[in-house]
């Protein structure tokens, strides 16, 4: 690596949206800072569905006062790519990408951060890693065969093919329509009684709909129990069935990198939602020196934190830190 500056003031782990707004105000604050992100600029932004719009307007997106101005309703992924992509370059924020934090440990008054790349010295940590890493499996036969994805990015690829969908939540019932009107046969795997209330206001009389006229399939109070090459298996109130199957879109939820946090320290209670143990204002946690930001603050209950509600999560950590730098 050119960098010779291997000490800092902050490092954060974590180049996403709330990653980015921690490094504006670190900025603001005059803090000599490093952004370490394992994937490209907003790497789970980037890995959405590419056709995904997200449910709140642009304006509660943006991050360090910056307007996020788009003429949709509601933005969608490629407008968020180009945004946080042109906060960072515009205030040309210090950020190492497709560099993948492995440990950092505790050295006397300051922290050793190493990375797939190199070693760092730094004050401070902030962790911003996001919850979309690590999908929730199933646990069922045939859960590793390959026609069964935790992902789903383009409707097209699943053109003419008998295409299960597992999941009442928005990225369920996303995938469910746009492989539909790209011409799959579908089936929804619900394991309660209804579609989730929390699906987008928009696309819940759309599914409703599609259901109602029977275009979309959809089996109540069941669950996925294998898969096989051509079939899917489903435990469904009057027994099993067994479906003539190409692919599985188990869409079924992620969570955070649980293992990383206890390994730097972070007390993780066993009990769902293990939320990691953090001071809600200022997002310290029970490790000196490291903080939470963002949507790994909330554990297993995913939709506790967005970027809407969690962007003053920089503002608190950034002003904890220069209260303690000082």
């Amino acid at each position: 690596m050119s960098d010779t500056i291997t000490r800092y003031d902050l490092i954060i782990v974590g180049g996403g949206p709330i990653g980015l707004a921690c490094a504006l105000e670190a900025k603001e604050a005059n803090l000599n800072y490093l952004i370490l992100e394992k994937g490209c600029l907003v790497n789970s932004l980037y890995n959405y569905p590419q056709n995904m719009t997200f449910f709140s307007s642009s304006e509660r997106l943006e991050i360090g006062d910056i307007p996020f101005v788009t003429t949709n309703p509601k933005p969608k992924r490629r407008e968020a790519l180009e945004y946080y992509r042109r906060i960072q370059q515009k205030f040309a924020l210090e950020t190492h990408l497709f560099e993948e934090v492995l440990d950092i440990k505790k050295n006397e008054a300051e922290f050793v951060v190493t990375s797939s790349k190199t070693t760092y010295y730094t004050k401070k940590v902030i962790v911003a890693t996001g919850f979309y890493d690590i999908a929730m499996l199933l646990n069922i036969p045939g859960e590793d065969l390959p026609k069964v994805r935790h992902y789903y990015d383009d409707p097209h690829y699943y053109s003419s093919q008998k295409v299960v969908v597992v999941g009442a939540s928005n990225s369920s019932i996303d995938a469910a329509l746009e492989t539909y009107r790209k011409g799959a046969q579908v089936s929804l795997v619900i394991r309660g009684s209804e579609i989730s209330p929390r699906v987008k206001y928009w696309v819940k009389p759309d599914i409703e709909n599609r259901i109602a006229a029977g275009e979309i399939d959809v089996y109540y109070n069941s669950c996925l129990t294998a898969v096989t090459p051509t079939s899917a298996q489903i435990q469904t109130p009057n027994g099993i069935i067994e479906l003539e199957n190409d692919f599985v879109l188990a869409l079924t939820g992620y969570r955070p990198n649980f293992d990383f946090l206890k390994k730097i320290g972070i007390d993780i209670p066993k009990e769902a939602p293990c939320i990691p143990s953090h001071n809600e204002v200022t997002m310290e946690t029970n490790v000196a020196g490291i903080y939470l930001a963002g949507v790994v603050c909330g554990g297993l209950n995913t939709h506790l934190w967005f970027i809407e509600n969690s962007r003053i999560h920089a503002k608190q950590i950034i002003g904890h830190i220069r209260s303690t730098l000082s």
